[in-house]
């Protein structure tokens, strides 16, 4: 085993463990404004933009790991495509 199966393997579980993250952190987040919104309807709109914004800033985590994921399989492959280069010689 190599170390460009290693990063490849590395790469995908990193990115689900990040959208695992990103849907647990959103349902604990749903549920906190719908337990506040039932016990307190009222309330309701004062809680609106402070949780979109959460939102907002969990999926922005998500986000990044997949830049970041792109990232890496991008500079996997030029590494993979280099090491070619050298050991055929040329």
């Amino acid at each position: 085993m190599d170390l460009s199966f290693g990063i490849g393997f590395a790469l995908p579980m990193a990115l689900g463990l990040a959208a695992l993250g990103s849907g647990l952190g959103l349902g604990k987040a749903v549920e906190g404004a719908m337990n506040a919104i039932g016990r307190q309807p009222e309330a309701a709109g004062k809680l609106f933009v402070p949780f979109v914004i959460g939102c907002a800033l969990i999926e922005a985590l998500t986000i990044y790991a997949l830049v970041v994921f792109f990232a890496g399989q991008g500079a996997l492959n030029a590494t993979i495509e280099a090491a070619k280069v050298v050991g055929s010689g040329g």
